[in-house]
């Protein structure tokens, strides 16, 4: 039996939201382990701001669609990101392990945006599209600043490294 666009647009939502379980699971974690890194910590705690709120954007798209998120699918990959963000915790380079995590992390959701913004235009979703075009705009910019702010974050991780200074985090 075929699958109708309403349910494989309900389904990438749901992963959507999934997703965004993880990413404030993995970022929450990060941000409470930063010392020496004080420009990423602030973002880092902006974007889970905007992760809060995408959550929330996917909870009203769902929930206009008379359905609700995937409680099972976002304790999963929240534990994901919990055990994630723990996995890079022992590493003397933590911050650099992170910070190329987020960069792809990043770079996974803004696919995963584009994706259902794709799906909402096929589904007749205008209100969706709007939404979720919201938080693709939030997903990019932090991946710029991602981006942007990884030769800092490696310059510094270096110079604290070969100082004696305390670099990981």
């Amino acid at each position: 039996m075929a699958s109708s666009v309403q349910d494989i647009y309900i389904t990438g939502l749901r992963n959507a939201h999934a997703l965004e379980a993880q990413a404030d699971q993995l970022l929450s974690r990060q941000v409470e382990r930063i010392e020496n890194y004080p420009a990423v910590k602030q973002r880092l705690q902006q974007h889970i701001e905007e992760t809060r709120r995408q959550s929330q954007r996917l909870e009203q798209i769902l929930q206009a669609h008379g359905t609700s998120e995937s409680t099972l699918k976002d304790l999963a990959t929240g534990f994901m990101g919990n055990m994630a963000a723990l996995a890079h915790a022992p590493m003397q380079d933590e911050i650099l392990k992170n910070s190329f995590a987020n960069y792809a992390f990043e770079h996974f959701e803004i696919a995963s945006y584009r994706g259902l913004i794709e799906m909402a235009q096929m589904a007749g979703d205008q209100q969706g599209v709007q939404l979720l075009q919201e938080s693709l705009k939030e997903e990019i910019a932090m991946a710029e600043w991602a981006g942007q702010n990884l030769p800092e974050v490696v310059r510094t991780y270096v110079q604290r490294e070969t100082s004696g200074q305390k670099s990981g985090i």
